[in-house]
């Protein structure tokens, strides 16, 4: 029989379920996966940015040893279908079709024109080198603001324009707010900024990878994926395929921060490979190939203005942002930057407020989903005009925010933006973090250094966020024209030893679900850690889901775990009252058993219960013999984390270079399930955030060609770049679940960014600098101080 719990998990710094088989290599990653008969797929793509295909020729392709066949999107024109976008945000969106192979016209350089079938890896590879193709040449579509231009190229021609959509939020015209023209004219104090949010590329650890299996009474797909099951949705809706008939397997997945959130052109060009040959067919693709046709990140242009009165006191807010959608549109390409939307009010009291967001088609790789998701580039904007505010005014940067956040007390808050912040304490998250910090002496240490000229100047940035997460309800997202809900399944299988099989259908890529939904469930019904299994990422054992992006795991899924678990208990309750002659309104569930009220001796654990249903020998009369249950959860509001990061800084004026000494992170993410997960992930988050700061952008040149295709070009910081991270933790409880949990996933990239840059900006301040743009390089840092020297 099964061991009991003896103390409570939810809270305990436990080691992670997933960890030894990781480290010790015994995994199944979708690279893995080897089948009889199995062939390799190879992908031609197009070297040119803008140009018409006028003739493919694979015929010498065909020749080569071991290839078994070659196609093109000529040759697969009438199946082949068009990927999905599902988010399409207006009405009047462009919503333009995305073969997976090119037919006529590629319109960003990586872009998939001919496929290559081969026995191995290698023959499939050396057959690409044998097809021929003929471009002509057309003019590259690249920045944004002269692709709106009149008379510039068209990326689709036959839509007319380069606009996808324009989209606004109005605080005065929704209800939520004031007129933000009516606090233009009546403003004492205008900040007006623009900010350039630079191309990221997600650069995941495990490149995308599928193989397809057609043989057999169904269609079976092992997917590098975050998404399972809107993948096999997706699937049968593109290919005819009745759902019933697509497995989708999700194995060990090696990383995603979004950029596995897609429905790949890669995966359904495996898919027609494997229907033409009736084998298994599998494709892995290269680094190089990954930055280059993979979707990207951010890639905005940012105009912010803040209206405010002489104290500081904000008065409006007015954003316009025109968002590079790249080539195509990606599964919620047009919605990113809308998440951002209701986010660049941030934690403060803003009367007034207006927001509008262009998308614009280039010929560039689509961008899409990328950690946070259109939240980080809100709280970078409004965090980075906040310090502008703070130093028209001359006031510290955490005075500044103290005048305009949410206090504690007037929680629950509804926004200027229309959404209702259930729970927070920005203060003393702040207070926390300014303690961690030695904030008082590190800006005594400030004015020292520049009192003495010191040519290595020490800046303190501050960053104060929020961030909605979890992303439900689905009502919410239907007026948002998003294409699908924010429910999440849990099933609960009690077996006859009382062991436990929990089937979910959050799909996770590195962040823990086995560990952190085992010990849900160990407190919930009273059952050892141990003892409890999380079954996950196949669709024919978890046929129902919505999978694992935007912080929503624990939020939305975590909680159907829960109901899953009353469920259970409220199936037992009557079995083990009638175990134990009592009423089942005499029992209470306390210490991992059902105990009767004034006799605690006498108890019945659910593992108990669980053998007694199994032999369905003694059951109460009508009692059906099963424990199992499902649950789907559909939240209500979003989840609100929030905290305080603070860095420092050191600048040298005389090179540009900038050393980070110290970083501070100070996160409330509400109930905490496995605090070494949650440390786990602000700190992978941190880093992120420091990375676009001061390493990462993906640049492309005049013609429209990656220059940093390789991580030879894309820099990403090593461990011997990111400072010691000093991270604790305020707690409020959400009070839209019953766990009080709040999302973490995005929260440490969602923060660090504007903290970097703000301590960057505050070390060159009294130069004249105001902004350094990202990433800011030693370079950039160097010549920034250059254009305001006298």
């Amino acid at each position: 029989m099964t061991a009991t719990m003896t103390e409570r998990e939810v809270g305990r710094a436990r080691r992670r379920k997933e960890d030894a088989r990781l480290l010790t290599g015994r995994t199944l990653w979708t690279e893995n996966v080897t089948l009889p008969g199995m062939l390799h797929l190879a992908i031609l793509r197009s070297p040119v940015a803008h140009a018409r295909i006028t003739r493919i020729d694979v015929s010498a392709a065909l020749l080569r040893d071991n290839v078994v066949t070659a196609f093109t999107g000529a040759d697969v024109a009438d199946v082949q279908g068009s990927l999905p976008c599902a988010w399409p945000v207006t009405e009047d969106i462009v919503l333009p079709a995305h073969p997976p192979l090119a037919v006529t016209e590629v319109r960003h350089a990586g872009e998939a024109v001919a496929a290559v079938v081969a026995r191995d890896r290698a023959s499939a590879l050396d057959a690409l080198e044998a097809i021929e193709v003929d471009y002509e040449p057309l003019p590259p579509v690249l920045d944004l603001e002269a692709a709106l231009a009149e008379g510039a190229p068209l990326v689709h021609a036959e839509s007319g324009t380069n606009k996808c959509y324009t989209w606004v939020f109005d605080s005065a015209a929704a209800g939520t707010g004031g007129d933000v023209a009516e606090a233009s004219s009546a403003a004492e104090i205008v900040i007006r900024r623009r900010y350039v949010q630079q191309r990221l590329v997600p650069a995941f650890m495990e490149p995308r990878s599928v193989v397809v299996d057609p043989t057999g009474d169904q269609v079976t797909v092992w997917s590098a994926t975050q998404i399972p099951h809107i993948l096999r949705l997706m699937l049968a809706l593109i290919t005819g395929e009745p759902e019933h008939r697509i497995r989708v397997i999700a194995p060990d997945v090696g990383g995603g921060f979004g950029g596995k959130l897609q429905v790949l052109p890669e995966e359904l060009i495996a898919y027609l490979a494997a229907q033409r040959v009736g084998k298994p067919v599998k494709y892995t693709e290269s680094r190089s190939e990954s930055m280059l046709s993979a979707h990207h990140g951010r890639d905005q242009i940012q105009d912010i203005t803040l209206y405010a009165r002489r104290d500081g006191t904000l008065t409006g807010i007015d954003v316009k942002l025109l968002a590079n959608m790249g080539a195509y549109l990606g599964i919620v390409t047009p919605g990113v930057p809308l998440l951002g939307a209701f986010m660049y009010n941030a934690i403060y009291k803003v009367p007034a407020y207006r927001f509008e967001c262009t998308g614009v088609f280039t010929t560039t790789t689509l961008t899409d989903a990328y950690r946070g998701a259109g939240r980080p580039e809100a709280t970078y904007a409004i965090e980075r005009a906040m310090d502008e505010l703070a130093a028209e005014i001359g006031v510290d940067p955490l005075e500044i925010r103290r005048r305009n956040w949410i206090r504690h007390e007037e929680f629950p808050y509804t926004t200027v933006a229309g959404l209702t912040y259930d729970s927070g304490n920005y203060e003393a998250a702040t207070d926390k973090a300014t303690e961690l910090f030695g904030y008082a002496e590190l800006r005594a240490e400030q004015a020292r250094r520049r009192a003495a000229g010191d040519p290595v100047q020490l800046g303190l940035g501050v960053s104060t966020y929020t961030e909605m997460c979890g992303l439900a309800p689905s009502r919410i997202l239907g007026a948002l024209r998003y294409g699908a809900g924010g429910w999440e399944t849990a099933s609960v299988r009690v077996l006859p030893t009382g062991k436990v099989e929990l089937v979910t259908g959050s799909s996770p890529h590195g962040q823990g679900h086995e560990t952190a939904w085992s010990q849900i469930v160990a407190d919930q019904l009273g059952v050892a850690f141990e003892d409890i299994e999380v079954l996950h990422g196949d669709t024919r054992i978890s046929h129902k889901g919505l999978d694992t992006y935007g912080s929503r795991s624990l939020t939305v899924g975590g909680i159907a775990i829960v109901q899953a678990c009353q469920k259970v208990l409220a199936k037992a309750r009557p079995i083990a009252a009638h175990l134990l002659e009592c009423a089942p309104e005499d029992l209470e569930f306390t210490g991992g058993s059902f105990r009767v009220r004034g006799t605690p001796d006498a108890a019945k654990t659910v593992g108990e219960c669980a053998l007694a249903v199994f032999a369905a020998h003694n059951l109460p009369d009508g009692v059906e013999p099963s424990l199992d249950a499902d649950a789907t959860f559909d939240p209500q509001n979003f989840s609100f984390p929030h905290g305080t990061h603070l860095c420092a800084a050191e600048v040298d004026t005389e090179t540009g270079a900038v050393r980070l000494r110290r970083y501070v992170a100070v996160d409330d993410v509400g109930r905490v399930v496995n605090p070494l997960i949650v440390e786990g992930q602000v700190h992978g988050g941190v880093v992120q955030g420091i990375a676009q700061a001061l390493y990462e952008e993906a640049v492309y040149d005049a013609d429209g060609n990656l220059l940093t295709g390789s991580f030879v070009d894309y820099t990403l910081p090593s461990a011997a770049d990111v400072p010691e991270i000093v991270s604790d933790r305020t707690e409020t409880p959400a009070t839209s679940n019953p766990l009080g949990v709040k999302g973490v996933g995005e929260a440490g990239t969602i923060a660090s960014t504007p903290a970097v840059v703000n301590a960057i900006v505050d070390a060159l301040r009294p130069y004249g600098v105001t902004d350094v743009r990202m990433p800011c390089t030693p370079e950039r840092v160097w010549q920034a101080l250059r254009e305001v020297a006298p």
